[in-house]
């Protein structure tokens, strides 16, 4: 009987620090090795999209160093357990227009690994309308008003 590589606690933690190291070294080059890291199907889903397989969420990551400057991620917390793992992380970039300096979006990844270790479930969660829409000119100052009636 063979044994996948997940059946192992080393295993869960190897495929949890490919992954993590995966998302804080990610550029532009680096995607080269988004197939070692996801499983051909893989399913991915933040609150803007919702795709399967490699092509299509290269796309999202290539879509992301069109609109914005130097984003990086950092991994503050991840847990393994089995087959999945929980992430808590922070996303930081620069807007190409309308917002300067830094901006950071604070969210949270759930994950299931295959056998071979590789992402087949990568869902994000993360409050797009107070960590993104309530930076921006205009339409940051109508979403506080939003969120302070609803606290009311």
């Amino acid at each position: 009987m063979s044994t996948s590589m997940l059946d192992t606690t080393e295993g869960v933690e190897a495929a949890l620090a490919r992954l993590v190291g995966f998302y804080e070294h990610l550029s532009l080059e680096s995607l080269a090795q988004l197939g070692a890291v996801y499983a051909p199907g893989a399913q991915f889903k933040d609150p803007f999209n919702e795709v399967v397989g490699h092509a299509a969420i290269l796309a999202i990551f290539e879509h992301m160093f069109v609109q914005v400057d130097t984003p990086r991620f950092v991994v503050l917390e991840s847990v393994g357990q089995g087959q999945q793992a929980f992430l808590t992380w922070e996303f930081r970039f620069r807007m190409k227009r309308l917002v300067s300096g830094e901006q950071c979006i604070r969210g949270a990844t759930h994950v299931r690994f295959d056998t071979q270790g590789r992402v087949v479930v990568h869902r994000d969660y993360w409050d797009a309308a107070e960590e993104l829409y309530e930076k921006l000119p205009l339409l940051g100052g109508f979403m506080r008003m939003l969120r302070r009636a609803s606290q009311r």
